[in-house]
């Protein structure tokens, strides 16, 4: 297997350099979209209620992400506490709004990276990092040193600054970004984010810049490159028209999409009658077929209408 493009910066010292600046970024932080500007590294806490120091929720082989990410051995996973998106659907309410986790300094969650790699997962999956990039990056480097050699996976809803991103280029071999939505009210409804279309479309551009299309190995498993995730809502307010032909269109017809049909109420959707049900047949099939329709052809496998149907 070839060698992780993270282990030339930490050998030319770029990685030390890039934790020593992102660290110092904490002071009056602005690591994601809010700019909450307070010092988290004296204890202060902004929208993500995070500090100085990440929250893990849990880390552990996962098999059901995608098939290139799974592969034979599992996915490792780490899921951190929070988040700097406040999706009111989120299927994992109790991580996300209710905080559920622990405080971790940077050696153990470097020794949860590198448990990961001796069960022989083929990855390790941060999910939900955009708050946590300094507390990674620090933590990465200790895993580095005690030998993890795995590709690192940036698993995120969307919602991610380009400084922070640029920070990231040259360490993450594959980014997952979630492209949630396409319409700056659906936005400000249901993630608590207006500016969401237009961050998560700046972002995905600069992550497909840094890493472009998916590459698999000869056992079908991801090396490197961006992998989309969409998640079709009830009554179209995903905007999968539109998500589609921008992926299309400006950032490739190559684009591995995971066309995802597993949404169901969850946290305060039952508040909101036009996301209080599970979605349709059709709605999936329509959106689907928008993503062929615009020229994509790399759609997940499991993302099959005959599969679906079953659901319902």
């Amino acid at each position: 297997m070839a060698e992780p493009v993270y282990i030339a910066l930490a050998r030319s010292g770029e990685l030390r350099r890039r934790v020593e600046g992102a660290r110092e970024r904490l002071r009056q932080c602005r690591m994601c979209p809010r700019s909450c500007e307070v010092d988290r590294l004296s204890g202060e806490v902004g929208f993500c209620q995070t500090g100085a120091r990440a929250m893990v929720s849990s880390a552990s082989p996962h098999f059901g992400e995608e098939d290139p990410l799974v592969g034979r051995c599992g996915s490792g996973t780490i899921f951190f506490t929070s988040c700097n998106l406040r999706c009111i659907f989120c299927q994992n309410f109790d991580i996300s709004h209710g905080m559920e986790g622990r405080e971790v300094e940077p050696a153990e969650l470097a020794r949860m990276m590198l448990g990961l790699q001796r069960m022989g997962c083929h990855n390790i999956n941060f999910v939900t990092p955009s708050h946590v990039v300094p507390q990674i990056l620090e933590a990465l480097e200790l895993a580095i040193e005690g030998g993890l050699r795995v590709p690192l996976v940036y698993n995120t809803g969307g919602y991610d600054a380009l400084e922070t991103l640029q920070l990231l280029d040259g360490l993450v071999d594959i980014y997952m970004p979630d492209l949630k939505c396409m319409e700056r009210e659906v936005a400000r409804i249901y993630l608590t984010a207006e500016d969401y279309p237009d961050v998560a479309k700046a972002a995905i551009r600069e992550m497909h810049r840094q890493v472009g299309d998916l590459v698999l190995d000869g056992d079908g498993v991801a090396v490197r490159g961006l992998l989309i995730r969409h998640l079709v809502m009830p009554n179209g307010l995903a905007g999968s028209d539109e998500a589609m032909r921008f992926l299309a269109d400006e950032i490739s017809r190559d684009t591995y999409v995971n066309v995802m049909a597993q949404y169901r109420p969850c946290g305060l959707a039952d508040e909101h009658p036009d996301i209080n049900r599970p979605i349709t047949t059709a709605e999936y099939r329509a959106a689907t077929e928008s993503a062929l329709r615009a020229g994509l052809h790399r759609l997940d496998s499991r993302a099959s209408p005959r599969r679906i149907i079953r659901l319902f």
